[in-house]
This record gives structure tokens, C-alpha cells and sequence, in this order.
């Protein structure tokens, strides 16, 4: 690693030794080995000071609550708009007419209230022995209360008798624990595509790109910079520690590293800088670019007041420094590193697919495009889908990252034991709880304000303070509005999105 891209002295990034400061200050209980006596005695571990009681141990088992992490948690961007029930899907009118409060399955595809979730990009991965991941399909409604609701989870896509459609009215731990599996699958997808592939990873070929075919005193070197602090240094740890063999992936989750890594190929291959690195483009194609459709999507009304205040930032900055076609075609810098960027990873390049003209600029706005996906998934997406982990994951039959044993085949009653049973044991836990603590921690500044200026064209500068000045407002209008939200949606208030992914 480049020693300028190493952590500065302050801001030393050292799972082991903060595990052990965690530890030591916490005053937890020892979890040296055994079983969950109790989901009560799973609650009281937590403490007053460090491993606090995360937001998901109360609410955890309410449906309410799971309709909301499709939709205001750390992986919000699966869920689209149901306009046809799926064949796969086996459910029946009959069947869910006690959800529908007096409505028909086809009124509610009209009044647009029916939205989907479908895991099928998980079908035949590979798991650790012994373990199983489910490939669930999730119907959710909105009801008369403008909430989201699940109605309806198939936890395997090809429908069948050992493959039953698990209902609100089923015993109530059934449903439970049909809706753990559920969230197991959703959480591989979360750590493997979400959080590390779609953000870590693919931003950290952008760095090296720009490194490589950008000098120091370009105007897009300067522009990207801030948003690249770190980033090359937490990948280089988070891969010597987390996703190593025998590392913290492969302990607590039911894919281990095989399994992670044979996703994040799948979702790096069909992922497009166009559409899911564009969120207006990305909600248009799952069907939710209305903000009337879906009330309660708190991730997308505040990322898209925030992705709008980049690109505009982003498009004047770029008007600055190309106010010719002739100064685009003829910075072959920036060319090179447009080329770069589209060529493919096994001809040496980053391999991104949506880039405008295949890395040819050509307009302003083919450049603004760019960077201003860059700048919004190393400080707006990573932020959406980092920060939410202690309180999500921490409490684990809330999030489980790991499942033990069978999903259920059927829809006969379990009793509490079998609940525990599939829940990860006392270290384990433990394991997932410090990680997530620390993951969810914010080490750098807010976005806008930069550790190092790049920026000292006295024109940039100004765009630069305008950016800022609209970010205090967007920051304002969040604070509003969760006012009103139970429970808030705090993780885009721009005072708490750092500039890079350094975490």
C-alpha cells in the first residue's frame, strides 16, 4: 500500500486493539462459550456504557418493524413496486384476504400499495458446511395507516409442499422465525453487495484509476480526493481481518468468504454507473421515483435531496474547468481515465459498465455523471448502509447475519427453543457485537468539510462553500421531518455522512 494512503497516527483503524479497549470499558458479561438460555437472557447482556441495547432488540419480532428495514435500514434498495404477482410467488387471493382490509389483490396493484422483494440473485451460492441460505421472495402492503406490512414470505423460489408460504396468521413463531431466515438471506446480501461490494470494493478501482491517470493538480483529482481519505487503507484491513479465511465473515456469516465472494461477482457484473449508480434512474426502474408511491421510504427522500445537491455542485464545478467540447476532447488525461475506468477488469482496467460513450467524454454532463456517482456512493450510500449495523445486527434474532440449522419446511408450530437454537452461540455473538460496534463508529468529518483541501481556485472555492451552505439546509429539513418519524431516520443527515469511506 502507498504510504499516503496509509491511516494518519490519529485515525488508526486496529480491530484487535479496540476490541479489547470495547471489552475492558464495557463491563459485559463473559461470553466464553454455551447457548441462549432465553431470548430474555439474550437482552440482558447489553450495558448502560459501550454494547448499549440496540433499537432493534425491542421492536425486533413486529411486522411493522420489518417492514421498515426494507426501507429505512442499511439495505434499502431491493424493494420495488409489485405490479404483477409473480407465477413463483404461490400465493392466492383467498389466502391473504385477512391482509388486505377489504381489499382485492388487483385494486391494491392499481392503487400502487403492493411492493416486492425477491433474493433471487442468491439461488445455488455457495455456503459454509452445514449451513443453509434461503433465497426468499417477500410481498409487503401498505395499509390504511400508510405503513408497510409483510404479507406474505416464501423463503425458497420454486414454489412447493416443502416450501410453504409463511403468513402473518401463523403461529407466531413460526412467522418469527420465518422472517429471520427471511432477513439471514437479506443480510448476505447487505454485507457481500450493499455495503462492501457495491461501495468498498468498486470505489477502491476508482481511487487507483484516478491515481494512475490523473495528476495531482487536475481538476477532477482535486474534485474526487477528498471523497478517496482512507479508503485504500480500510480495504487493505477489512480484508486482512474480516473477509480472510477464518476471519470474521467466515465465523458469523451462513455464507463465509466463498459465498461472499462468488455474490459480489454476481452483483459487480450486472451493476450499471447509469441506473444503480444514478438513484433517480435506480428508483425509476424499481418503480418508485413517485414519492407519493410508498410512504415511509425514508432512505429515498433524504438520499435524493443530498444526490441532488452533489450533482448540482458537481455540474458547476465541471462548467468551471470544460467550457469547450475542444478542452474535454483534448485533456487526454481525463480520456485515459474514462477508458480506464470502462475497460474491462481482465484487460487491467476497473470493468464499470453505464459509463457514458464506454469512457469517452464527450459533454459536461457525460463527466458529471460520473463523479457525481463517486461522490455519492463513497459518502451518501456507504454512509446509508454502514452506519445502521450495531443497531441492526447487534441484537441477533433481529438481523441475523448467521442461522443455524433448517429453515422451517412447514408451517407447524416451534417453541422458543428452536428460535434459539438458530441463533449464533454466546462468542459468536459477541464477535458480532464488537465488529458491528465499531463498523458503526464515524472516525472522519462530515461531508463538505475536508481533512486535506485540494481546492484553492478562489471560483471552486466559492462552489465549494455553496455545496456546504445547501448541505446545513438539507441537514435542517432531516432533523424536521424526523420529528415526526417513529423511529427516526437519522443515518443521511449530512452532519453524520463522512466525505469518504474510511470505515
Amino acid at each position: 500500500m502507498p504510504p499516503d494512503e496509509q491511516f494518519s497516527f490519529d485515525y488508526k483503524w486496529d480491530i484487535v486493539t479496540t476490541k479489547v479497549q470495547l471489552l475492558a470499558t464495557s463491563k459485559i458479561v463473559k461470553l466464553t462459550a454455551g447457548e441462549w438460555e432465553s431470548l430474555a437472557h439474550l437482552k440482558n447482556i447489553y450495558t448502560q456504557n459501550v454494547f448499549h441495547l440496540p433499537k432493534g432488540a425491542d421492536r425486533w419480532s413486529n411486522d411493522l418493524y420489518f417492514g421498515l428495514q426494507r426501507i429505512a435500514s442499511l439495505n434499502h434498495s431491493i424493494i420495488k413496486l409489485c405490479t404483477a404477482i409473480p407465477e413463483k410467488l404461490a400465493v392466492t387471493e383467498e389466502m391473504l384476504k385477512p391482509f388486505l382490509e377489504g381489499n382485492t389483490l388487483e385494486g391494491l396493484l392499481k392503487e400502487k400499495r403492493l411492493f416486492i422483494c425477491d433474493l433471487e440473485i442468491l439461488e445455488g451460492l455457495s455456503c459454509k458446511p452445514g449451513f443453509t441460505l434461503c433465497v426468499p421472495i417477500g410481498l409487503f402492503m401498505i395499509n390504511k395507516n400508510k405503513q408497510l406490512r409483510p404479507i406474505a414470505i416464501q423463503l425458497f423460489q420454486k414454489p412447493g409442499p416443502d416450501n410453504p408460504v409463511f403468513l402473518p396468521t401463523d403461529h407466531p413463531n413460526t412467522w418469527v422465525l420465518a422472517k429471520m431466515w427471511y432477513n439471514n438471506a437479506d443480510a448476505a446480501y447487505h454485507q457481500s453487495l450493499t455495503h462492501l461490494g457495491l461501495t468498498h470494493l468498486l470505489m477502491e478501482g476508482v481511487t487507483v484509476a484516478t491515481h494512475r491517470n490523473l495528476s495531482q493538480s487536475h481538476p477532477v483529482f482535486k474534485f474526487l480526493a477528498p471523497h478517496f481519505l482512507y479508503l485504500i487503507a480500510i480495504n487493505t484491513r477489512g480484508l486482512e481481518i474480516l473477509v480472510s479465511e477464518g476471519g470474521w465473515v467466515d465465523k458469523v456469516m451462513n455464507t463465509g468468504i466463498k459465498g461472499m465472494f462468488e455474490l459480489i461477482q454476481r452483483g459487480i457484473e450486472s451493476w450499471h454507473l447509469d441506473v444503480d449508480g444514478t438513484l433517480p434512474e435506480d428508483l425509476k426502474r424499481r418503480g418508485l421515483d413517485d414519492p407519493n408511491v410508498l410512504p415511509g421510504y425514508h432512505f429515498r427522500d433524504d438520499a435524493i435531496l443530498l444526490y441532488h445537491a452533489i450533482q448540482k455542485y458537481t455540474s458547476k464545478y465541471v462548467a468551471l474547468y470544460y467550457d469547450t467540447p475542444e478542452k474535454i476532447n483534448g485533456d487526454w488525461e481525463l480520456q485515459n481515465w474514462g477508458k480506464e475506468l470502462a475497460l474491462s477488469r481482465e484487460q487491467g482496467g476497473v470493468g464499470l459498465l453505464g459509463i457514458p460513450n464506454d469512457g469517452t467524454f464527450k459533454t459536461n454532463d457525460d463527466i458529471s455523471k460520473v463523479l457525481t456517482c463517486i461522490v455519492y456512493t463513497c459518502s451518501v450510500s456507504h454512509a446509508s448502509t454502514n452506519f445502521p449495523q450495531y443497531e441492526e445486527y447487534a441484537f441477533t434474532p433481529n438481523y441475523p447475519g448467521m442461522m443455524r440449522g433448517e429453515p422451517p419446511r412447514s408451517k407447524e408450530a416451534v417453541d422458543e427453543r428452536r428460535i434459539l437454537a438458530s441463533l449464533p452461540d454466546k462468542p459468536t455473538t459477541l464477535d458480532i457485537m464488537v465488529v458491528t460496534k465499531i463498523l458503526s463508529g464515524r472516525g472522519t468529518k462530515s461531508l463538505g468539510d475536508f481533512e486535506v483541501q485540494y481546492v484553492f481556485d478562489p471560483k471552486a472555492r466559492d462552489l465549494v462553500d455553496e455545496f456546504r451552505l445547501e448541505l446545513r439546509q438539507i441537514s435542517k429539513t432531516i432533523k424536521e421531518r424526523n420529528e415526526s418519524r417513529n423511529p427516526p431516520y437519522i443515518y443521511l443527515d449530512p452532519e453524520i455522512v463522512p466525505n469518504s469511506i474510511s470505515i
